[in-house]
């Protein structure tokens, strides 16, 4: 068991004079899991150097309570109002990131950012920020699921990969565990390495990210097959939705014949070249459909589908529901 009160502190160089203040803002259906492991990195870093370098609060719209996704109701110190020009603020968000993303909180972000505080979001909370505007002519991440419908609507921010991303006063994370990797970049920038690495102890944290660091896992890992010519095809696929290539031409490409690529597919994943490559067309549709006002004309097109009627046709065979239910099955919950 942990023992609170026995440890060694870190020293650290030059502390402020006051603790640096984060300011959660948590977004209606915000994920727990980016939002807890942001504020215990933070209370750690307080603990391994014995002082206060740290303080929060957190806000939200109507400043009383909010749920997390996981149904987990959080008390709230304040609505959203004016912030100090020297505070960092971190929205936390999750399910349904647009729908929380309403006009109040836009226009809030949009004011306070002009103080040129600095700006977080973690899990989906990039959405909010680049719909602010915040992101415009900056790079960004978003959790794999939006990528998506991310890239599809805001074309003035470099999407990436990463699990996070700090470009100037604007940081973004890929949800889950990469808050951590942001807020032990934050305590390793602000108080040196030392005091990063005590918390990350603290945390039973022996992996830390960088930005260099994708999100997702390998193509070997996520399909469970290390076969260097499978994987390279599914990267392939999966770079070209929008322009799906012949089953013929992945197969010249990895120097093996259309059939061996057949073979191949068949053995390990059960399924047709071709088979797999509509299953990855599809998932992207239907996260555009539930993610983006984007027409069903537009999303068949973005997802290499020339004839909608077509499009139709697969995805109701897939997914046993047409792609104009589910638009409206979620539309409504895309309205900001």
């Amino acid at each position: 068991m942990q023992n609170d009160t026995q440890h060694q502190t870190v020293p650290v160089a030059d502390p402020p004079s006051r603790p640096r203040r984060f300011v959660f803002v948590l977004l209606d259906n915000f994920t727990l899991l980016c939002f807890a492991a942001a504020v215990e990195s933070l209370r750690i870093a307080n603990r391994m150097a014995n002082r206060e370098l740290y303080s929060w609060m957190f806000v939200g719209e109507g400043g009383d309570t909010v749920r997390c996704s996981a149904g987990t109701a959080i008390q709230l110190d304040n609505d959203l109002g004016d912030l100090n020009r020297d505070d960092t603020v971190m929205l936390c968000g999750g399910v349904d990131v647009q729908a929380a993303s309403t006009k109040k909180l836009l226009n809030w972000l949009r004011r306070e950012s002009r103080k040129g505080l600095k700006v977080g979001g973690l899990c989906t909370a990039g959405y909010s920020m680049a719909k602010a505007g915040l992101l415009d002519g900056k790079k960004a991440t978003i959790h794999w699921e939006n990528q998506d419908s991310f890239a599809e609507e805001f074309d003035d921010v470099t999407l990436t990969k990463s699990v996070f991303v700090m470009d100037g006063n604007r940081m973004t994370t890929a949800g889950g565990t990469s808050s951590i990797d942001l807020m032990l970049k934050i305590i390793a920038d602000d108080h040196g390495e030392e005091l990063a690495n005590a918390v990350a102890d603290q945390l039973i944290y022996s992996s830390i990210r960088t930005d260099q660091d994708t999100q997702r896992l390998s193509v070997p890992t996520r399909i469970g097959v290390r076969h260097p010519k499978l994987s390279q095809v599914i990267r392939m696929m999966e770079e070209n939705i929008e322009d799906p290539i012949s089953p013929s031409i992945l197969a010249k490409d990895v120097g093996m014949s259309t059939r061996q690529l057949e073979r191949l597919f068949r053995r390990y994943l059960n399924r047709s070249p071709k088979r797999y490559y509509m299953e990855l067309r599809l998932q992207k549709a239907r996260n555009l459909l539930m993610q983006t006002d984007m027409s069903v004309i537009n999303v068949a097109l973005a997802c290499g589908f020339a004839s909608p009627s077509h499009f139709s046709k697969c995805y109701r065979a897939h997914y046993e529901t047409t792609p104009y239910r589910e638009r409206g099955s979620h539309g409504a919950r895309l309205s900001v």
